[in-house]
């Protein structure tokens, strides 16, 4: 099961699924400031690390990979997010590498039916 950092409000109309970066976490202090502000707006942002930055955490210090080889992660992500009972439009992105990797996911999530948008923060 992925895990997840929210902000915003549970009963937000419209969840923002959001990617760290190459090199930093999903709790950096961009995508804190991001998840504020957009949680500020009304949405309910939801984040999430792909597996060899969560493995940093314990000490596996591995360089990322090339974003197509995380494309898996993130299509878990919106079904484990999904799992966990949020509903309604979803929109997926992130920082830099996580934008890319989403962008990778989107077309095929939206003729699924899977989420509603793309949101790209530093696009590489």
């Amino acid at each position: 099961m992925t895990t997840f950092l929210f902000d915003g409000p549970d009963s937000a109309p419209v969840t923002i699924l959001l990617a760290h970066g190459a090199g930093a976490a999903m709790d950096s202090p961009s995508m804190t400031a991001t998840a504020k502000a957009l949680a500020a707006a009304g949405f309910q942002v939801a984040r999430f690390e792909f597996h060899y930055m969560a493995a940093r955490r314990y000490g596996h210090r591995k360089p990322p990979p090339r974003a197509e080889t995380v494309n898996p992660e993130y299509i878990k992500a919106i079904a484990d997010l999904r799992a966990k009972g949020v509903t309604g439009p979803l929109v997926i992105g992130g920082k830099s590498m996580g934008g890319r990797v989403a962008s990778m996911v989107a077309d095929e999530m939206f003729a699924k039916g899977e989420i509603s948008g793309l949101l790209c923060l530093g696009y590489p």
